[in-house]
């Protein structure tokens, strides 16, 4: 999740990283819509949202801690 700004855009790059390296059948959504981040009462963007549950907010994440968050 994330308004667009280059730091949503890096995280949306990695996250599509991780999940052909883990070689994983999954969706990305990505949520660029203020009224739905809203819902999340999250303050801090970029935002990872996996399985309807906030994982990370307001950080750059690396290949190998999207896939940590992917696999648990």
């Amino acid at each position: 999740m994330g308004t667009g700004c280059v730091n949503c855009k890096i995280l949306h790059d990695t996250v599509k990283q991780a999940i052909t390296e883990l070689g994983v059948n999954a969706t990305i959504i990505k949520v660029e819509d203020v009224l739905q981040i809203m819902t999340y009462n999250i303050l801090s963007m970029p935002c990872l949202v996996v399985d309807e549950k906030i994982v990370s907010a307001g950080k750059k994440l690396s290949v190998v801690e999207v896939k940590e968050f992917l696999t648990q």
